[in-house]
């Protein structure tokens, strides 16, 4: 009987294309079943029919990014006001224009992207972006908003070429297309200046192209092979360049590499040095290119950022030193640590900051009732100490005495420059950490106890050695209960002003934690030198804010009133996330997956570990089945395996995750089971009438399932588009809201 194919892909079609990367026997049974298909198809049409296929299919897709454009930028001038994210990442624009320095724990790809964005639109970086509800009032933000849609809007056709390449199949790429058209959660995130559409471009793009270039293996190293895996290569430096979260693919398309290298390696038609050019070209493109793009995208972000801003805490003195508008940039002071000086004391260990104290008591039932002691990443008053001998209270500026250096193993006294109290320990524990002692800050004027002498120690060292600004690294054993001053990393709660908590720990071996430096050194009795000598190679710079960067993302804590998320709760759609307004008087959006998608998505899933287990078994035991059977479980296998292979691997890493996660986090996985679904709901109705004997009837059977999911997919978009366009009026429990009985779950919050 005729296939009922459609724009379906047929197995023996399919076995030889592919049969290139396979054994010399395999690659010749392929073309046997090959040329026995291509004995019982129809005449190849005529050069017209041919064109006019072609046109179509251009229309088609022209079609869907018109339409993906349209969602993406209707309503995107509202709400006039900051909503959510847009006040980290708008500021961060804001900072790029500015050529102000700060701290993100994300790569700066996407923010400085926006930030060009805002810049090309005529934004002048002057808008403060404070908190969400702030309105923007003159200041332009449509430049910035518009880019991030306009690569969202590139999502849509993206999927669909890719599902079409993975499938061949105009149907799988046309649900595909309308699953995410049609998808309100896709449809918020691009509308905001975010970096969450630039991210999914990059992936997305980066997908696209390993497809395309996997469709190119007939023709290795013929031009268009060169462009789209160097394609893949540039992408990958993109997903990488705005988020971690970009490793995902990249371990997406290394694994393809790797199978795609291991069949080249089993075809003995291919000479070794053939091999061996496929392996060159592979490490150029898709290690050695991103990897320049990627370093290169850092060396413009610290080019830009050469201003003194609220990120300088979090790096180290000599970082800071090369920032104009720091107190160390072209700074002189003096080398050699004295008495008398005032300091600034450093912890060493990436994003720790400074030695702290402020006026303010430990609480009740935490340790002795005492002055707090913290760590702070912020330049500030409260930073600073004065080093004195730990045996007298005389004046070491008084003119009259000599200058005498503080040296490896001298003992001394800390005095809090703000509050005259003096750095202490006692064997009270500490706030938050077990078994560890507290610090805090005691006396009146200087005047304290035993408990506030320290020895000072450089590290690897000998006695007698001065102790040198910046360079020493330095370590304050306490004299009385032998514990070292260090900071354990943690944050203390808001009795503590969320600063990080100082403790001194009876482990004695040397970690980051417990060794310090002195940074800002002021002593009118001894001469300066000039720190331009300490700036850092680029290099170490770059390492030092991957450092910082990783640390960061592993402290994330959510904000007041914020709701977080489990990555159990995401594929469910169990709850979304409040991008503005709370009552019935506010502009509303509510990020949320369109459920009819979602769910459709999640039950494809199942559907699809089902039926794949069935077929593959079927297959692995030799199976005879005829040959258009056999083709479409081929597309359902590989196709879909590999949108497949890319949803576990955007969404089972976070369950390893110790940091904060948002919902927002979800929408990489959400973009690959989406082609999942357009591929599996293709294949299974192609399946499905395969054994109907008319021809004509199979194709309208086929085409009324689609166009039934298709319509559906609408239908359930025009129910829930206010979630993403706005709304305004009684919350979703008022029975008079239009979105009353659209509230399916208790969980949603809209």
């Amino acid at each position: 009987m005729p296939p009922a194919t459609g724009g379906g892909l047929a197995g023996s079609e399919l076995r030889a294309r592919r049969g290139r990367c396979g054994p010399p026997a395999a690659r010749a049974a392929s073309r046997d079943v090959a040329a026995e298909a291509a004995a019982r198809s129809p005449k190849r049409s005529a050069p017209g029919s041919q064109r006019l296929e072609a046109a179509g299919r251009w229309a088609l897709l022209a079609l869907v990014t018109l339409l993906s454009f349209a969602t993406r930028f209707h309503r995107l001038e509202e709400p006039r006001h900051i909503c959510w994210d847009e006040t980290h990442f708008g500021k961060m624009g804001s900072y790029y224009i500015n050529r102000t320095f700060f701290f993100d724990v994300h790569p700066p790809l996407g923010k400085m992207l926006i930030g060009l964005a805002g810049y090309l639109s005529g934004y002048d970086g002057t808008f403060l972006f404070q908190k969400p509800g702030d309105k923007y009032e003159h200041h332009s933000y449509m430049g910035m908003r518009g880019f991030c849609a306009f690569l969202g809007s590139w999502l849509i056709p993206f999927a669909y070429l890719t599902v079409l390449d993975l499938s061949k199949s105009i149907p799988a790429a046309l649900l595909t297309a309308a699953l995410l058209t049609f998808d309100t959660g896709c449809l918020t995130l691009s509308q905001y200046i975010l970096l969450d559409p630039i991210l999914m471009f990059f992936i997305m793009a980066a997908m696209l192209s390993m497809v395309k270039y996997n469709s190119c293996a007939d023709r290795p190293f013929s031009a268009p092979w060169w462009f789209w895996l160097s394609l893949t290569g540039i992408s990958l430096a993109g997903a990488l360049g705005v988020k971690f979260v970009g490793l995902f693919i990249i371990l997406q398309v290394g694994l393809n590499t790797i199978s795609d290298l291991w069949h080249l390696l089993g075809d003995l038609s291919l000479s070794l040095v053939t091999v061996g050019k496929h392996l060159t070209a592979r490490i150029l493109c898709l290690i050695a290119l991103p990897l320049a793009l990627y370093t290169a995208t850092f060396a413009v972000h610290f080019m830009v950022l050469n201003k003194s801003g609220p990120g300088d805490g979090f790096f180290s003195s000599a970082f800071q030193s090369r920032l104009s508008g720091n107190n160390l940039h072209n700074a002189s002071i003096p080398e050699h640590l004295a008495y008398g000086s005032v300091i600034t004391v450093k912890n060493l260990r990436m994003a720790i900051g400074y030695l702290h104290s402020h006026r303010h008591l430990y609480p009740e039932g935490i340790g002795a009732r005492q002055q707090q002691v913290t760590t702070y990443l912020h330049k500030d008053y409260n930073n600073l100490w004065i080093i004195k001998k730990h045996n007298t209270n005389s004046d070491p500026l008084d003119p009259s005495f000599p200058v005498e250096f503080v040296r490896h193993g001298d003992i001394i006294r800390l005095e809090h420059k703000e509050t005259s109290r003096n750095l202490h320990s006692h064997y009270h524990e500490a706030p938050l950490t077990r078994k560890h002692y507290q610090v805090t800050g005691y006396g009146i004027n200087g005047t304290g106890d035993s408990n506030d002498f320290w020895r000072i120690e450089v590290v690897n060292r000998k006695f007698g050695n001065r102790i040198k600004v910046l360079r020493s690294r330095i370590r304050f054993i306490h004299l009385v209960t032998g514990c070292v001053l260090g900071s354990s990393g943690k944050v203390l709660p808001k009795w503590g002003w969320e600063q990080l908590e100082v403790t001194c720990t009876p482990y004695l071996k040397e970690t980051l934690n417990s060794i310090w430096n002195v940074e800002d050194h002021i002593n009118p009795k001894l001469p300066n030198i000039s720190l331009d000598v300490l700036q850092p190679s680029f290099p170490e710079i770059l390492l030092e804010s991957h450092m910082v960067m990783i640390r960061g993302n592993n402290g994330l804590k959510p904000k007041d009133n914020e709701f977080t998320s489990k990555p159990w709760h995401w594929p469910i759609n169990y709850q979304g996330l409040r991008f503005s307004g709370i009552n019935d008087t506010d502009f509303r959006v509510y990020l949320l997956g369109n459920p009819v998608v979602w769910w459709l998505n999640l039950l494809s899933i199942a559907l699809y570990l089902l039926s794949g287990s069935i077929l593959a078994i079927a297959m692995q035991r030799g199976a005879q089945l005829p040959a258009e059977v056999e083709g479409l479980s081929q597309v359902l296998l590989r196709g879909g395996g590999q949108v497949l292979l890319g949803w576990m691997l955007h969404y089972f890493p976070f369950f390893l995750m110790g940091r904060i996660l948002y919902f927002h986090h979800y929408f990489p996985a959400m973009l690959f089971s989406s082609m999942l679904t357009g591929i599996l709901w293709d294949t299974l109705l192609r399946l499905c009438v395969w054994g109907v004997a008319s021809s004509h009837l199979a194709r309208g059977i086929h085409m009324v399932g689609v166009l039934s999911l298709l319509l559906g997919t609408a239908y359930s978009f025009y129910l829930f588009h206010p979630l993403a366009y706005g709304m305004v009026g009684p919350l979703a429990q008022d029975p008079q809201s239009p979105m009353a009985g659209l509230r399916w779950l208790e969980s949603w919050d809209f």
